[in-house]
């Protein structure tokens, strides 16, 4: 404690405190996650300034705008192209081509499967609620056209995306965990990948029981009627994009990223032109580039645009993608000012004599956040951000990979009314809000739980791993 020792309040209270504004500002008074976020940094920085000089406060401040740079500077640019990315797959109808080769692929008895596999793969670049929005009248197409499985159908799009959402960066919140916890961006995007095999089976399992015990209709939803769902139905597969391309703006980037990291721990001796070639263009931001290149290729090619007609579509995603970076550069600096401010220290002098494990206290810290307010992205970077600060030399005992999967999968636990989220999948899906509560809610809770046993009995078995 003796490095707080000339701070204005005890490190326990500044987190206490720090965590219920932004409970406060996000859950209650609906206030933008970037200011609940950078206004709970700036309570911890002024809360935990130490020393007498006037200018302290000033100073703490500062701080914080230059942490929230940094922050923007790292993951700025991967986000944007992410978006850029998503934009593409989605007007394009790329995304649609590879739900419907899904299908073709496991058949329409088992399209729930492929729905389920599509959402997850196409939500790596696409925000999560963009997601559902596009995939949610393919679902419900499907369904009126075959006459069954209706809440299926929308459950398993929804898990779908939302586990993706949870581990597999560049999607915002996994991307800035993998980064604060100086993951290789290609292990946690493969481990993400490979641990939500098992949630996934879990959800389709859990969508199916809900399924067999809730009766939903297909219901007109606003701005989609039942004659405009038979159109997507019908849609020719001659007007999408063709499948191989489909899938470039997502494989090759994941592919090249996966590649350079793997390169890195091998340890191998390469000849100085492999290694650099692999480090450029194995980096996140050149691989996202590229990926972004081929995805505006893909949609000018299909949409039979120029090249300066398709430059002009990039500025709609950049919209979408710089709320995103604020709000991560805004966590980033709260995370730093949790970790300046000694909370970890405090958190080590209270276990000390206990034993913590640090895999089911990150799940616990997303679970709790993301329940009081309701925000995934803010849950996750405020868990990972104390986290942080628990630390140290000996870190938690089990590698920092089970650390990041276990907040991803925390920071998905209850959704329910305070999430926007919830109302997506509410609303999109033609659900009512009892019917919402009774199916989605618990999905995703039992979805958030089976990760965390998961990602518990692995690192219990394997805490070391070789990465």
């Amino acid at each position: 404690m003796d490095v707080q020792s000339d701070a204005l309040v005890n490190p326990l209270l500044i987190l206490a405190l720090s965590v219920g504004v932004v409970v406060l500002a996000v859950g209650v008074l609906r206030l933008h996650p970037f200011f609940s976020l950078l206004l709970s940094a700036a309570v911890v920085a002024v809360l935990s300034a130490k020393g007498s000089d006037s200018l302290r406060f000033v100073k703490a401040i500062d701080g914080v705008m230059a942490e929230a740079g940094v922050v923007m500077g790292r993951l700025g640019f991967t986000i944007a192209m992410a978006a850029v990315i998503g934009m593409c797959l989605l007007e394009s109808g790329a995304a649609d081509r590879i739900i419907r080769r899904l299908i073709a692929v496991f058949g329409e008895r088992r399209a729930s499967v492929a729905l389920l596999l599509g959402a997850f793969v196409i939500a790596g670049p696409v925000f999560v609620d963009t997601v559902m929005m596009l995939l949610l009248p393919l679902a419900r197409a499907l369904s009126l056209r075959t006459g069954r499985h209706y809440l299926l159908n929308v459950l398993v799009v929804c898990a779908g995306a939302s586990l993706a959402n949870g581990v597999i960066p560049p999607a915002p919140g996994p991307l800035f965990v993998a980064e604060a916890l100086r993951l290789p961006l290609g292990i946690a995007m493969i481990a993400g990948v490979v641990f939500c095999i098992i949630p996934l089976a879990a959800a389709l399992v859990t969508a199916r029981w809900f399924d067999g015990r809730i009766t939903v209709p297909v219901r007109p939803v606003p701005g989609s009627t039942l004659d405009s769902l038979r159109l997507i139905a019908a849609r020719p597969e001659s007007e999408l994009p063709p499948l191989w391309l489909s899938v470039c703006p997502v494989l090759v980037p994941l592919l090249l990223i996966s590649i350079a990291s793997f390169a890195a721990l091998a340890h191998k001796t390469w000849s100085p032109v492999i290694e650099t070639a692999m480090e450029t263009l194995g980096n996140k931001n050149v691989a996202l580039a590229i990926g972004g290149v081929i995805a505006v290729i893909m949609y000018a090619r299909q949409k039979d645009v120029t090249g300066r007609d398709a430059a002009r579509i990039l500025g709609r995603p950049l919209e979408t993608a710089g709320v995103i970076i604020l709000i991560v550069s805004a966590g980033g600096a709260y995370g730093a000012m949790i970790k300046n401010a000694g909370v970890g220290d405090a958190v080590k002098a209270l276990a000390t004599g206990h034993s913590i494990n640090y895999v089911v206290l990150a799940w616990l810290l997303a679970a709790l956040i993301r329940a009081a307010q309701g925000s995934a992205t803010v849950a996750t970077i405020a868990a990972s951000g104390i986290m942080l600060s628990i630390a140290g030399a000996d870190g938690f005992g089990v590698h920092p990979l089970y650390i990041f999967l276990a907040i991803g999968f925390g920071a998905k636990f209850l959704a329910w009314m305070n999430d926007a989220g919830f109302w997506v999948v509410c609303r999109m899906g033609g659900l009512t809000q009892e019917e919402t509560l009774r199916s989605w809610t618990p999905t995703v809770s039992i979805v958030s739980i089976v990760g965390l046993i998961e990602v518990w009995v692995v690192s219990s078995l394997w805490p070391r791993l070789p990465l």
